[in-house]
């Protein structure tokens, strides 16, 4: 059996991991499942899963959470240094879907461990993109990427012969917004931009989504996870979200991956690799679809991807920047007190006004998270809705 542990076991991305391991129990052992402070979902999933260990980084709700498992052996825990310690426990396998900055230290633990993480956090690699790499090749991990769109490549890129490949091309949906006016955009609601037209996630990738950060973003962490340069990376809008990405090699070949929008597809193929397991996804029925259509996207009306770009161009501590600035912005556009619009303005003058040398260690990544934020707050306190 191969042992399991899932960091944000109550997200999205966690409530897909725990459908794939609870249809197949004889194949996984669940050591330990993590949630920030949603005791009844992440106790429920622990009975059923019989894990060993049940932590909510929420230290607050640790009484709730004993209540909630009282009677049964699963071991209860709670606060941040809690959940990097259930990432120590071993697992062979990591979820690492924890979503934020929040994430960081966990993932180091699991890398730490040498096991195999399967990473749905995208602030390990664009913010700390460096120094996890580092750590992982230092301790013998393997990483695996969940995002689909890094999945996708990851299932087709020949990692043998860096050389041969002309192009990497991420597709992005384009959100909800996608053929939105500029003018129409300026009322924008939360309600609105988490409606995501084929995926289901979270309240905060689908802001970045719908502002599209979010292909930004995975331009930074494929920089990472492929060995390719910056100026190999491309973006294809494909609002049918059928291709979920593309490897263009110097012959003219172009392997792309193909399916349903369905998380547990990219899932499963982390959870299983090298193998491959059954998934209850709907099946892709290209005849039924008739045609797939492209487009390339706009930096204009969509500006937080051009600021992705050249954060990833100029390196340093500059993607961290980004993104701590997008987490507040995102944060402030969510609870009413900033407009859809200045999402990406307040990260392009966070950016003008904090420019720190490169981080080398998690503590330092840390640090300029922490100040970053300081800036974006004054900015959103500026904003008036």
């Amino acid at each position: 059996m191969k042992t399991v542990t899932i960091l944000g076991a109550t997200g999205s991305v966690g409530g897909s991991t725990l459908d794939l391991i609870e249809r197949a129990p004889e194949a996984f052992e669940v050591l330990a499942l993590t949630a920030n402070r949603d005791v009844e979902k992440l106790a429920a999933a622990a009975i059923r899963t019989n894990a060993r260990r049940a932590v909510v980084a929420d230290a607050d709700c640790l009484e709730s959470l004993r209540a909630a498992l009282a009677g049964t052996r699963i071991e209860a825990a709670g606060g941040a240094d809690a959940v990097c310690d259930a990432a120590r426990m071993g697992a062979d396998w990591t979820m690492a879907a924890i979503v934020g900055t929040a994430g960081l230290k966990p993932v180091m633990a699991a890398l730490e461990g040498g096991g195999t993480i399967a990473l749905a956090n995208k602030e390990s690699l664009v913010s700390a993109g460096a120094v996890m790499m580092a750590a992982a090749q230092r301790y013998g991990a393997t990483l695996l990427p969940v995002d689909s769109e890094h999945n996708a490549v990851f299932q087709c890129l020949d990692r043998s012969a860096p050389k041969a490949v002309r192009r990497i091309i991420l597709t992005a949906s384009g959100g909800p917004f996608r053929q939105t006016p500029l003018e129409g955009m300026q009322t924008i609601t939360p309600a609105q931009a988490v409606a995501h037209p084929n995926w289901s996630m979270g309240a905060k990738i689908s802001v970045d989504s719908a502002t599209m950060m979010n292909k930004g973003l995975e331009l930074i962490e494929a920089f990472h996870l492929f060995p390719v340069g910056a100026d190999r990376l491309d973006v294809l809008v494909h609002a049918q979200s059928v291709i979920h990405s593309m490897v263009e090699y110097v012959d003219g070949s172009v392997l792309a991956q193909l399916g349903t929008p369905d998380m547990r597809t990219p899932i499963a193929y982390a959870l299983a690799w090298p193998e491959r397991m059954e998934t209850p996804c709907e099946r892709l029925d290209l005849a039924k679809i008739g045609k797939l259509e492209f487009e390339d996207p706009d930096y204009v009306r969509f500006p937080a991807l051009r600021l992705a770009r050249e954060a990833l161009a100029a390196g340093g501590a500059r993607p961290a920047v980004l993104n701590a600035a997008n987490e507040v912005a995102v944060a402030g556009f969510l609870s009413g007190a900033v407009k859809f619009l200045e999402i990406a303005a307040i990260v392009a003058d966070t950016l003008d006004r904090y420019d720190p040398a490169a981080p080398e260690t998690l503590d330092a990544v840390l640090a300029i998270d922490a100040e970053a934020r300081r800036y974006a707050v004054e900015r959103v306190k500026d904003c008036v809705v």
